[in-house]
């Protein structure tokens, strides 16, 4: 078994307005030392399986199932206190907001304190010079003046990497980052990805990266899950989603990315139309109503659900059209014309 695995997930919101599907029936595995990146629109799911990996839908109104496997541990039927006592030592996520994450009536340092000392007996003496040791790590200039900083003392990239450093502090096997890089500023980004792919290298973690920006993964990711919907509905390694993706939705995530090698005057390509409600998802194939191919599945996009099955060397696609058509339109439609836009 994989160090991760999830099996047909599904967390499930009731509301006034009626059931919400944020995940509904997911799968996917992941090894010590590799890294997952998670793609999609706003609503496609994305966070939710997140925080359902981390246990922090249990004891509020989500309904929650399927199988959820950490180092040989289910934690979907495992208790909240005993799942609690797995985050921050086995499994820790660094959030998109650190400025809202972290408390402010704190400094950085106590805070890395708290986060250590509650898996670790150790004196606070010994805590303090553990988080000026991360804060060092992270980059952050001048640790042990810094450690006793607010968190609004910081910029958003140094209170990202304080985040990083808070999230890293007791040793997880497992790191999630919900859209890490989001509020900073481009030549911060890198930095910060350039610090989560030595950081991983040197801790050997499992690492999933959630995002809407197909650069991050493409700069960090061994294997990416594209979610729409609440589903899967492309996987495959980073080479096979930028160089051979099989499904509409991917080809317009590719479509609407920016290119650095593009000229400021061309126009990107969105994809039409909104993401769907989860309370109300379409029938049928989800994106079926913003495809520009429904018309060639025989009218099945509309009425079935399309499986996820391999393509072949484990590219899994959801998607009607049959394997030979979505290959000849991604080489001799898609592709054309975005070598042509760039």
């Amino acid at each position: 078994m994989s160090f991760l695995e999830l099996k047909d997930l599904r967390i499930h919101f009731p509301t006034d307005d009626g059931l919400v599907k944020s995940v509904d029936g997911l799968s996917f595995s992941l090894e010590r030392g590799k890294t997952l990146g998670i793609v999609g629109e706003s609503g496609s799911g994305k966070s939710v399986t997140s925080l359902g990996i981390l246990g922090l839908h249990k004891g509020g109104r989500a309904r929650i199932s399927g199988e959820i496997w950490l180092d040989g541990e289910e934690l979907v039927s495992a208790s909240a206190e005993h799942v609690r006592t797995l985050r921050g030592k086995k499994m820790a996520m660094i959030f998109q907001d650190p400025l809202s994450s972290m408390h402010p009536f704190y400094t950085v340092g106590q805070q890395i304190v708290e986060a250590y000392r509650i898996h670790n007996d150790v004196s606070k003496k010994v805590a303090r010079k553990h988080a000026i040791d991360l804060l060092g790590r992270v980059g952050i200039p001048q640790p042990d003046r810094r450690v006793d900083s607010y968190p609004h003392e910081f910029s958003g990239g140094m209170r990202q990497r304080a985040m990083i450093a808070m999230a890293l502090s007791c040793d997880p096997e497992l790191l999630i980052a919900d859209e890490p890089t989001t509020a900073l500023d481009v030549t911060v980004q890198a930095q910060i990805l350039d610090l989560m792919r030595d950081l991983q290298r040197d801790f050997n973690a499992a690492l999933i990266i959630i995002t809407h920006d197909l650069g991050v993964v493409a700069e960090l990711s061994d294997d990416i899950l594209v979610m729409y919907g609440g589903k899967c509905i492309e996987y495959g390694t980073t080479e096979d989603i930028f160089e051979r993706p099989e499904h509409p939705y991917t080809w317009g995530l590719l479509g609407s990315m920016p290119r650095l090698d593009r000229e400021p005057t061309e126009r990107l390509l969105p994809i039409k139309g909104s993401p769907p409600s989860l309370i109300n998802v379409p029938s049928g194939c989800a994106f079926h109503p913003r495809c520009a191919f429904e018309d060639r599945t025989e009218g099945r996009a509309k009425t079935e659900v399309p499986e996820l099955l391999e393509t072949e060397g484990g590219h899994l696609v959801r998607c009607h059209m049959p394997r030979d058509l979505r290959r000849a339109i991604w080489e001799n439609e898609i592709k054309p014309n975005l070598e042509a836009a760039s």
